[in-house]
């Protein structure tokens, strides 16, 4: 990995410029994140590290048996709310009231089935059970939601991630019934968008997302509109009162 060395007066150990983090809960700029997104290694999931991590356009991400890594790509995939594209088919379903969908009644098991879902050009999971424990945590303090799509009473579909400010950061989706995140995804977007939210961050463009009105913005306007987002007060606490 080349010569590690110590920063003067600083709380990192830099490793050909991705950031050694030790106890401190602290972050470097997320300007200095490698070509890939990498930022920074090491530290941990603790509530206080992981809402920080947010807040500076920062999310965790790695696999077992990898160390501890930590993100911030550019360009970045982000949704305003009131910008959710439906398609025909799918307006279709909605209009159908085929599933029913509600919030926060199921949070670990929509995380579970997160981390069990197969992806494309995926060999495993970045949903660890320490992620998994973490964001069970934080979703019992109030800043971590689902988003769960029932058919007849069975859980088909969903979504979690984080809300702070007026701004989500989506984690992952699933589905086992075809459309069933996509609602859980526009039915998100409803009610963030009746909060006033300015946008879903969405973390990686993929063309799946773009089908569902996520466009690209550079990490410099993306840090520009967090900012902003964070402005406001948070949406804490249980959302099961907003289920339809």
């Amino acid at each position: 990995m080349g010569n590690t060395f110590r920063m003067e007066q600083t709380d990192f150990i830099v490793t050909m410029a991705i950031y050694q983090l030790n106890e401190a809960i602290i972050f470097p700029d997320p300007s200095l994140a490698d070509e890939g997104g990498l930022l920074a290694v090491g530290g941990d999931l603790s509530p206080e590290r992981i809402l920080l991590a947010y807040s500076m356009g920062i999310f965790p991400w790695y696999s077992e048996g990898q160390p501890l890594l930590w993100w911030s790509p550019d360009p970045r995939a982000i949704l305003t709310p009131d910008r959710v594209h439906i398609s025909k088919s799918l307006r279709r379903v909605l209009r159908s009231h085929k599933f029913t969908v509600r919030f926060d009644s199921r949070f670990e098991d929509v995380i579970r089935n997160c981390s069990e879902t197969r992806r494309s050009g995926q060999d495993g999971t970045w949903i660890t059970d320490d992620m998994i424990t973490a964001y069970c945590g934080l979703h019992e303090a109030g800043y971590a939601h689902s988003v769960e799509t029932y058919l007849e009473e069975e859980l088909v579909g969903g979504l979690y991630g984080i809300s702070l400010g007026k701004a989500f950061f989506g984690e992952s989706m699933f589905s086992h019934q075809s459309d069933a995140s996509k609602v859980a995804f526009v039915s998100l977007s409803k009610l963030v968008g009746n909060f006033g939210f300015d946008f879903i961050d969405c973390q990686l463009p993929t063309p799946h997302l773009a089908s569902l009105g996520v466009t690209r913005v550079s990490r410099e306007d993306y840090l520009v509109k967090l900012h902003l987002a964070l402005s406001n007060h948070t949406y804490r606490g249980n959302w099961s009162k907003y289920s339809s």
